[in-house]
């Protein structure tokens, strides 16, 4: 198990609990994470899971996918940061204790 800190939002921060085999997606859903829409049950079809990863954790989680990475670029009005990841695409363990996400406001081209 880890602790995963989303900052949703607003600002505020969310601690949860995540089990080996999950993702950040399915994390940030179950526990009711502003910010994080998933529509299309993480498939990485929609973007509507997209975050940053804190810049200290991206070399943890590792960088996004040339396909995912052409998702995120594809939405108009997102802002897209060398941290962007669809959530749906990180898989989470026990070394991603401690892991922040930071949460986008409203993105409108999604």
């Amino acid at each position: 198990m880890a602790t995963i800190t989303f900052i949703q939002p607003d600002g505020t921060a969310r601690a949860c609990v995540n089990f080996e085999g999950m993702t950040l997606m399915q994390l940030a859903v179950g526990n009711l994470v502003d910010g994080i829409d998933a529509l299309c049950g993480g498939m990485m079809q929609c973007a509507t899971c997209h975050c940053w990863i804190d810049e200290a954790w991206i070399d943890r989680t590792g960088p996004a996918s040339p396909d995912e990475r052409a998702m995120i670029e594809g939405l108009s009005g997102v802002e897209v940061r060398p941290t962007s990841r669809l959530s749906c695409q990180v898989q989470l363990g026990e070394e991603l204790d401690g892991l922040i996400v930071h949460l986008p406001p409203d993105q409108p081209g999604i």
